[in-house]
């Protein structure tokens, strides 16, 4: 009965966690980042694989989170890896919440009821500057989850 209880639980979970995902990936595919990532750069024959590295991206670091899988690297690469993958994941979450407000018209929105008629991109740039140095903060004091 107990052991019941439990593939009831991990097929609730599974479930839930699909539901999550795809509704995730289907954010990221809607707001367009993808596809203006790849326009941008000349590379639009290349976007099912872009998408296709983005949801395997996602199930492998899912896969390795809830597993506490831990990739024996010697102390150098490790950091070195650490830091490209930083890098990587700020790069792409920049990019989707900028997509994200273009799709929404924030920042249009946000300039004509704040009545500005320059300056907006100081105030775009305060607010990522911002970001990073709360994100250095947040680092270098260790408030991150181990």
């Amino acid at each position: 009965m107990m052991f019941l209880k439990y593939i009831i639980l991990a097929l609730t979970s599974v479930g839930g966690g699909a539901i999550i995902a795809g509704a995730v990936f289907a954010l990221i595919s809607s707001t367009g980042v993808v596809t203006r990532m790849a326009d941008k750069s000349r590379t639009a024959k290349y976007i099912r694989f872009y998408e296709n590295a983005i949801i395997l991206g996602g199930v492998w670091w899912n896969v390795f989170w809830i597993f506490s899988i831990n990739i024996p690297f010697g102390a150098d690469f490790g950091q070195g890896f650490q830091i490209i993958m930083a890098l990587s994941q700020g790069i792409f979450v920049g990019c989707l919440a900028v997509s994200l407000a273009e799709a929404l018209s924030t920042t249009a929105v946000f300039s004509r009821r704040a009545k500005l008629k320059m300056g907006l991109s100081f105030i775009v740039l305060s607010v990522a500057l911002g970001k990073i140095v709360a994100a250095l903060i947040q680092f270098s004091n260790n408030w991150v989850k181990k």
